[in-house]
């Protein structure tokens, strides 16, 4: 795994700020981003293969778009029925409304796998 994916970059002193310089440096601010994860998947998927570093930040914005339409339809969703909270049942639809077909079977049946997963660790 290259320096690129998951790795974040060290810096010496405070807070990124070298000790004898009097001038103010704008501070690094850490991008979270989901290369980590992907590059976890790509790799369960097809071990041997790589990324590119365009890929993995086309992918990442693809990963960021569908979070956003699934969010914000299942907040629209919540609304609908009066409700404040989002819950499982919320994403679960939106997921329903927002993928295709056999996706959004996977899509429910990895959620639910999920969300039973976390409820029987608690």
């Amino acid at each position: 795994m290259s320096a690129e994916y998951g790795q974040q970059q060290q810096h010496g002193g405070r807070g990124g700020r070298s000790t004898g310089n009097k001038k103010s440096k704008k501070r690094c601010r850490r991008k979270e981003t989901y290369s980590m994860y992907i590059y976890k998947v790509l790799k369960q998927v097809h071990p041997d293969i790589g990324i590119s570093a365009k890929a993995m930040s086309i992918m990442n914005s693809f990963v960021n778009d569908v979070f956003e339409r699934l969010a914000s339809e299942a907040a629209q969703l919540a609304q609908y029925s009066g409700r404040t909270t989002l819950t499982s049942r919320e994403v679960q639809t939106a997921a329903r409304l927002l993928l295709p077909g056999e996706l959004a079977k996977h899509a429910v049946s990895e959620g639910t796998k999920a969300v039973t997963k976390y409820t029987s660790s608690k």
